[in-house]
């Protein structure tokens, strides 16, 4: 008994010595990149807890609110897995009103009605690749017998706020992929490509081959300019939502053959329309006008109901979707998923009321609502103010939960970690989980703010910060 006991003290005290070792070693490390010359001007929050018991490893400014870029995708996830469940999924309806006479004449409109779903006609998974879905709908129609249509093509936006981006975000991103707005009804991930193709001289304008798929309602005025060797891909397009008029400006480089920039498609419901649109003329022979609910409130007309369903195209589920959300960073996902949030809980399809619906969510947890303090679900924002603290709890809050599996696969692998990584300018952010050769699980939170220089040198140091949780 005695002999049991001794070793019971001494695995106690072998796992406090480790401990303290580890938060010492934590501690010198931090204190060594204080004082590096790229973080001279920087603010640093470090929060790391045992993962079992939830008690504080070590923390340094673990109560100050800092920008997390994509590092806030773990609250957004988190919060989705919790409000919606990992079998939650998008239904959107396809279908007409009025009636079809014998003839085959529709009497009435074609309707897609969208209800959110981020994954429609993306390449991401196999049921919900483009040619797949427009395939569907025009069989869908054939097999209704339409062969003439005397109404239009709606694209029913309606479900979602017509604010398609969040408060806060720039005009440099907005109009790039990464930037592309919410919507009811989105295609192929509200994005299209731009194929280039630099001068033969620095300075001479940069040509723009063709936009993937062709959009000819959608006029870019081209000021790219070829810039020298190494400068590779610094083209930005700026594009309001909404618009048909767009800008892309920047410089190629002049040792680059051929290069594709993607950009936001500006209203992804009449995207969807036009495709919709050019799959009926070439697979049906069908010529129909097409609009959107949006232009249609814009006209004061009254938006039709759809009376008919002839098929519902499903997403795939929460899980598979929260999968590419974290695994690619994908921007769109997250803001989708606050919207969606909000309409779940009986509420206008806004992303203020989606943040309010997460934050009431993680404050009944326990976490303070003031220590998240965000205008978006993806981080792209730069005003986004976060605890270290917070986000910690909240990694640590999912591995209690029965959809861990899901969110922790979700996660992208990196130095040898399961992590989320943020990096907007001047910010860097690692949040994940460290199993330990001590036998431990840590749970993490590091962000740096306003560091200068090479933002691959400061993932390099602060990588090195988190070798020691190993």
């Amino acid at each position: 008994m005695k002999k049991i006991l001794f070793l019971l003290l001494l695995s106690s005290f072998s796992i406090s010595v480790f401990s303290q070792t580890l938060k010492q070693r934590l501690a010198g490390s931090i204190s060594n990149l204080q004082n590096d010359p790229q973080l001279k001007y920087s603010s640093i929050s470090l929060m790391v807890l045992n993962a079992k018991t939830g008690a504080e490893v070590y923390a340094l400014n673990a109560n100050v609110g800092l920008s997390t870029a994509s590092t806030l995708k773990i609250i957004t996830s988190a919060s989705a897995f919790s409000l919606l469940g990992t079998d939650y999924t998008y239904k959107t309806q396809f279908g007409y009103s009025g009636y079809i006479d014998n003839q085959g004449v529709l009497h009435g409109n074609l309707i897609i009605k969208g209800n959110g779903d981020p994954t429609l006609a993306t390449w991401r998974y196999e049921q919900t690749k483009e040619n797949l879905v427009l395939n569907n709908l025009c069989n869908a129609v054939k097999f209704a017998g339409i062969k003439k249509i005397d109404g239009a093509l709606i694209a029913d936006d309606s479900a979602f706020s017509s604010q398609s981006l969040p408060d806060g975000w720039i005009w440099q991103d907005i109009g790039n992929y990464y930037g592309a707005g919410t919507s009811a009804l989105t295609w192929r991930e509200n994005q299209f490509d731009i194929n280039l193709k630099p001068g033969k001289a620095l300075g001479d304008s940069v040509k723009i081959i063709s936009t993937k798929p062709s959009m000819p309602y959608l006029s870019l005025k081209n000021e790219l300019i070829t810039g020298p060797r190494g400068t590779g891909d610094e083209a930005y397009v700026f594009m309001a939502p909404y618009t048909t008029t767009g800008y892309i400006r920047g410089e190629v480089g002049i040792d680059e053959q051929n290069i594709t920039v993607s950009a936001a498609v500006p209203d992804p419901a009449f995207e969807c329309a036009s495709q919709i649109k050019n799959a009926l003329a070439q697979e049906n022979g069908l010529k129909v006008e097409i609009t959107t609910a949006r232009r249609l409130t814009l006209e004061n007309k009254t938006i039709p109901a759809l009376t008919k369903t002839l098929v519902d195209i499903q997403s795939p589920k929460m899980s598979e979707i929260v999968y590419w959300f974290n695994k690619k960073s994908i921007n769109l996902y997250g803001e989708q998923l606050l919207k969606t949030i909000a309409k779940e809980k009986g509420k206008t399809a806004t992303t203020n009321n989606g943040i309010e619906q997460v934050l009431d969510h993680w404050n009944k947890q326990g976490i303070d609502k003031n220590s998240i303090n965000i205008n978006d679900g993806s981080g792209l924002s730069p005003a986004n103010r976060i605890t270290s603290s917070a986000m910690a709890r909240v990694l640590n809050y999912a591995r209690n939960q029965q959809w861990f599996k899901s969110f922790y696969n979700s996660l992208p692998e990196a130095n040898g970690l399961k992590m989320k990584d943020g990096y907007i300018n001047g910010v860097r952010s690692y949040a994940g989980y460290a199993d330990s050769k001590d036998g431990n699980t840590y749970t993490f939170v590091f962000i740096v703010n306003n560091f200068s220089g090479s933002p691959r040198e400061m993932r390099e140091k602060m990588w090195k910060v988190l070798d020691l949780l190993k």
